[in-house]
């Protein structure tokens, strides 16, 4: 087993408006207090969609880029954080989109088959991320982002430019595999 240390790099007291402005002005010390304030909940986030985490830093790092260079556009409508989550979400759905593959499936959807219950409520968070995990790229996307992030699947079509139909399949799919995953655990 791999064990991570990260330092933590305690934020100071800079008011988010005080932040905001900073990064208005390319301020480096803005810039570093904003990715220490919102960096550990993003990170969470990326790992989510990410089958390791190289794959969620890089996700990570990538979207911050995008928050620094487009801080501008934010309208002080809403909360701040849920801007920046809003565009580390969009640069997720890149990254997904730009390397990873998509077949075209034909589907056919059937009742899908339930977990026994059983099973399901003796299964951890952290054993449940593990085995969402091991998924194929393109499936852990669809998955995640049906079912973690509530998205329809017009929505996942058009956010990584596949068909409805593909969308479903993937979903399916990640359900079979991860009913199958889950019965094995607790054989």
């Amino acid at each position: 087993n791999i064990v991570y240390i990260y330092w933590v790099i305690p934020f100071t007291c800079m008011t988010e408006q005080a932040i905001l402005a900073g990064c208005l002005q390319n301020d480096s010390s803005a810039q570093r207090e904003l990715y220490n304030r919102y960096s550990p909940r993003m990170l969470s986030v990326c790992y989510r969609f990410a089958q390791n985490r190289e794959d969620a830093e890089d996700m990570l790092q990538e979207g911050f880029i995008k928050v620094f260079t487009q801080i501008h556009t934010f309208q002080n409508k809403g909360s701040f954080e849920g801007w920046v989550r809003r565009v580390i979400y969009h640069s997720i759905f890149d990254y997904v989109r730009q390397h990873m593959k998509y077949n075209e499936k034909v589907v056919f959807v059937e009742k899908d088959e339930v977990v026994n219950g059983d099973l399901a409520m003796n299964l951890r968070y952290e054993e449940l991320i593990g085995l969402v995990q091991n998924l194929s790229d393109s499936t852990r996307a669809v998955f995640n982002m049906f079912v973690m992030e509530g998205m329809s699947h017009k929505e996942i079509s058009d956010t990584l430019e596949i068909s409805e139909g593909t969308s479903k399949w993937h979903l399916f799919e990640a359900r079979r595999i991860l009913k199958g995953q889950i019965e094995k655990l607790y054989k």
